[in-house]
């Protein structure tokens, strides 16, 4: 007898000191950079794809099912062919395990043999050679199910951002395709079948077809959908160069297409012609606005682009809401802070509520939040609220990187709390940055350039002398290269608690590192 489900309400929040979840069964590997982080999840993503890989290749390795209830989606997938017949029941099953190659080829032996093929198994099978631009999808995954057109640019945008392996295995639209030929081929087409090439061609870049096989549409007197039209209206930057041309071809051809066809817009639909507003330059901010207008006129949400006081609105009707994703782009939540604190908390605030964490995006697209939201903080809060929200941020949510870290040091330079450099000191060899010569010099300065009282000054000759091991290589920590200005903070700071043997030794690296002259010469210039 199985148990109803409990519900359990957890009583504690979630740990700020701890590594994030996915790397707690290993704590040992937990990362410490950004860097790191991005190898580590690849790593995870990678391993599961190899076993999701060889269970479904090898299903009958695993036939024992001990669950109970049984679950089918631990359970290996069927993705070896049963149906070797030729008939349209076998093309359906080579469609379902998206067989691209398998199904096309069945699709020409039905026709050989003089066999009519249904148009509901046909637009399934354009969608399919569409969507994998007519060949086989990646072993990993393959690409997304639902329309996530994105224009060359903003494919370049996401160059270098934490993305599935199947992300990078590009494909372009070539002329003649299978989907092609057997689109032409038909005797009779209808929406379905232009909607399926259109967005193919849009998704794998051939934008000036599109817009082509959309004339043709019209020609045959033939309606669109409104996949077509947020497909097109995704890539009306693409094939115009100016600014008014762009939005003219949205407005004028598109939209008022849209309306002449009584097609409803959808949230994706503003949401298409917002992004598309990104590349129109001067217009952007006031067709904006007359798009979020019409938005709010239809009973459609969106986060689009506006100015301060619109955003200031927009918070303030939408401050503790829970939001679930419903546009393939509703995981690029992005957010330039101004200057504005108040409105920085209350953007932050709205992340922390329920799963709005999600809409942050990937790992890549936090990491630029979370940066974002420290630097403002940096710049405008005090030191004890920068520590505090430094605590609570770092390393669970966000790995600073050197900026953030220079932005922290600053803050304490600003407040005189600079007796919390060792402390800091000791969280940058953590996560990585004691490599980063700018930022140790940094430190150094710091802790140099005042005397303090006798307590600090030690703990500043301590921490002097653990970065000198980061010079020297001991530990086998990376090593940097002396400069003059390092040697002689060190040795500053430790002359000031009088360990005259250890500044000694520092000097003595002048000569060794061939630093001696330049530091004589900078000397002679202050003098």
């Amino acid at each position: 007898v199985i148990p109803r489900k409990k519900t359990w309400y957890v009583c504690h929040n979630r740990d700020p000191t701890a590594y994030r979840y996915q790397f707690q069964d290993d704590p040992f590997l937990s990362p410490r950079t950004s860097s790191e982080f991005t190898l580590f999840s690849l790593s995870q993503e990678s391993g599961r794809s190899a076993a999701k890989f060889f269970i479904n290749n090898n299903p009958k390795l695993f036939t024992k099912d001990f669950a109970e209830p049984h679950i089918p989606c631990l359970m290996p997938e069927t993705v070896s062919l049963l149906l070797e017949e030729v008939s349209e029941e076998a093309l359906k099953e080579r469609i379902h395990l998206r067989r691209v190659t398998a199904a096309v080829d069945m699709y020409d032996q039905l026709l050989q043999a003089g066999t009519a093929v249904s148009m509901e198994t046909t637009h399934d099978l354009l969608d399919l050679i569409a969507l994998y631009c007519d060949r086989n999808p990646a072993e990993d995954g393959g690409p997304q199910t639902e329309s996530s057109e994105e224009s060359g640019e903003e494919a370049k945008k996401k160059k270098g951002r934490f993305r599935q392996a199947s992300y990078f295995l590009n494909a372009t639209w070539k002329e003649n395709n299978n989907a092609e030929r057997i689109f032409n081929l038909l005797s009779e087409k209808d929406t379905r079948c232009y909607a399926a090439l259109i967005r193919g061609m849009v998704r794998h870049g051939a934008y000036a077809r599109a817009f082509s096989l959309y004339t043709d549409m019209l020609n045959n007197r033939i309606t669109g959908d409104i996949h077509i039209f947020n497909a097109l209206i995704s890539a009306a930057s693409e094939v115009r160069e100016q600014y008014n041309e762009r939005w003219d071809l949205i407005t004028v051809r598109l939209l008022k297409q849209m309306n002449q066809q009584k097609i409803q817009p959808t949230l994706q639909t503003f949401n298409s012609v917002l992004k598309a507003l990104r590349r129109c330059g001067f217009l952007a901010k006031t067709q904006a606005l007359h798009t979020l207008s019409e938005m709010k006129a239809l009973g459609i949400g969106s986060s689009g682009p506006g100015n301060v006081d619109i955003l200031q609105e927009i918070m303030s009707e939408i401050s503790g809401m829970s939001f679930t994703c419903q546009d393939p782009d509703d995981g690029e939540f992005y957010y330039r802070y101004n200057k504005d604190l108040e409105l920085g908390y209350k953007v932050h605030a709205l992340v922390e509520v329920g799963e709005n964490r999600r809409l942050v995006g990937d790992p890549y697209q936090q990491s630029i939040y979370y940066g974002r939201f420290f630097n403002l903080l940096c710049m405008m809060e005090h030191a004890d609220v920068v520590l505090k929200w430094y605590k609570r941020l770092i390393p669970s949510l966000y790995y600073p990187n050197t900026q953030g870290l220079k932005d922290l040091l600053q803050t304490l330079d600003t407040e005189s709390r600079l007796d919390l450099i060792p402390t800091i000191w000791k969280d940058i060899r953590s996560l990585g940055h004691e490599n980063k010569s700018g930022l140790v010099e940094e430190v150094l300065s710091l802790m140099a350039r005042d005397k303090h009282s006798p307590e600090v000054q030690e703990l500043f000759a301590q921490c002097a002398l653990d970065i000198k091991t980061v010079y020297t290589g001991e530990g086998g920590w990376s090593r940097l290269e002396w400069t003059p200005a390092a040697l002689s903070y060190i040795a500053s700071l430790l002359l000031r608690t009088d360990k005259t043997q250890q500044a000694w030794e520092i000097l003595q690296l002048f000569k060794t590192n061939n630093r001696l002259e330049e530091f004589l010469s900078k000397q002679d210039k202050k003098i």
